[in-house]
């Protein structure tokens, strides 16, 4: 359950002050924005993405138990060395000129284990590309793939600031990157649709309602159309109807391969549920989750669950076959798991075997990832359909 903004630990005067600048930096977007507001959008993308400033462009520890929150990645090789062994079998069918994808880097940790896995497999990219904004992550990720990669290995790393700018063929991975998208909000008030923006509030910030624009209108009058229902007065939620144009671009001009997302969130008829009336926003801050997006900018993340029913229909519609939709639980067990247990077994050193065996079961177990979070893919011109043989719910989109 999200905890209340008083039970949170107060960031030190370091961070404050770090805050407090990009505060300054968003009060004055607000003031120089017509009627003094901003959509949520926006204080979002600034929030997470302002150069030098934004929680993810700036140099705090997020991930791990000594961040904010833990991906699987930080968990240990279990998920990366799974999502290598799906992988493995499409770069295969490509060949030599095969390139890998992987947007949001992190800390570099799935990147080092993927490429030791495709060595083992026979399925070395290419090139291993990481699509990263942050300069601060690329430069961790550097450091640690240089340290931990053999340099044949780390030679075939680099780092981009936008997609590939040209046609390419290999595989696209993203883990945690589409909660991350600033995304609007909408609200219905007296019938009509309208959209969150932020204002200053004293020394802070605060939400208020405005009618929407024509663009974010029609995407809700377009959503309730597939639900079959209108929302009710009061209803509020997220709604990325950027998400096409999103894909388009970062897929870029891949005309053989496949994509491949890992992220946590809901089908379309479970992410609006009448019942979910606030939606699904909520910020990450020290391994505490709590529903003050607006609190300490640039310190906390901030994120929305992913709707899959519209993420399947951006792949489609962007030019790819649609693969499969499972649990991150059923992904792992039906792609390289089973080995992984076995090796597991053999490890001498009890204290490590026991560690190793803790992280597939946060991976895995209901209670932890292995339900919340959910695996999309989708193919071109090439077969990654086994990938999804285990557990597919693509029935419940």
């Amino acid at each position: 359950m999200p905890v209340t903004r008083s039970t949170l630990p107060e960031p030190d005067a370091g961070a404050l002050a770090h805050s407090a600048r990009l505060a300054a930096h968003l009060r004055a977007e607000i003031q120089a924005a017509e009627g003094a507001a901003i959509p949520f959008s926006r204080f979002m993308e600034l929030a997470l993405y302002a150069p030098g400033l934004g929680y993810y462009s700036a140099g705090a520890d997020k991930f791990g138990e000594g961040g904010d929150f833990v991906t699987a990645p930080e968990l240990g090789p279990v998920f990366a060395a799974c999502v290598a062994e799906a992988l493995a079998p499409v770069l295969q069918q490509i060949g030599p000129e095969a390139l890998f994808l992987e947007l949001g880097g992190g800390t570099g940790a799935f990147a080092e284990v993927a490429l030791k896995r495709l060595t083992e497999l026979d399925a070395l990219p290419d090139r291993y590309a990481i699509l990263e904004p942050s300069a601060d992550l690329r430069a961790r990720q550097r450091d640690r793939l240089r340290q931990r990669l053999p340099p044949p290995l780390f030679d075939l790393v680099e780092w981009l600031d936008g997609p590939f700018p040209h046609d390419w063929q290999g595989v696209l991975f993203a883990n945690e990157v589409i909660d991350a998208l600033p995304t609007p909000r909408f609200g219905i008030v007296d019938g009509e649709v309208h959209e969150e923006h932020v204002v200053i509030d004293g020394e802070g910030f605060a939400r208020i309602s405005r009618p929407a624009d024509g663009f974010l209108a029609n995407a809700v009058r377009h959503l309730e159309q597939r639900l079959e229902r209108r929302f009710a007065d009061g209803y509020r939620s997220e709604l990325l109807p950027q998400l096409p144009y999103w894909i388009q671009a970062v897929s870029g001009g891949m005309k053989r391969g496949a994509m491949l997302f890992v992220d946590y969130g809901y089908p379309r008829a479970e992410y609006y549920l009448p019942e979910r009336d606030d939606g699904t926003l909520r910020a990450f801050y020290r391994q505490h989750v709590h529903a003050d997006p607006l609190r300490w900018p640039g310190l906390q993340d901030i994120t929305a669950s992913v709707d899959f029913t519209a993420l399947a229909e951006a792949g489609v519609g962007a030019g790819f076959d649609f693969t499969g939709y499972c649990s991150q639980a059923s992904f792992l067990m039906g792609n390289g798991m089973a080995g992984v247990l076995e090796r597991i077994e053999r490890i001498a050193d009890e204290g490590e075997r026991l560690r190793r065996t803790e992280e597939v079961k946060k991976l895995t177990l209901p209670s932890a990832m292995g339900e919340r979070f959910q695996v999309m893919g989708f193919e071109k011109e090439v077969e990654f359909g086994a990938a999804f043989l285990a557990g597919d719910l693509s029935f419940r989109l």
